[in-house]
């Protein structure tokens, strides 16, 4: 049996340690009656902070 060590992570710390790592977020959803699809929507994110190290897939902003 493994003893497992609980911690308490407030949500400040845990959304930091998220957008140091970067997030990946897929999901797709349909909305359908009567076995008719009438709504699709497909989910895809990358969340992550940008710095001077990680700069901006976009490009410059000035």
């Amino acid at each position: 049996m493994t003893v497992v060590e609980r911690r308490e992570v407030a949500l400040v710390d845990l959304l930091d340690r998220l957008l140091a790592g970067g997030v990946v977020i897929v999901g797709d959803l349909t909305l359908r009656i009567a076995d008719v699809d009438l709504v699709r929507i497909d989910l895809n994110a990358l969340i992550s902070s940008v710095n001077a190290q990680v700069p901006s897939p976009f490009g410059d902003s000035q």
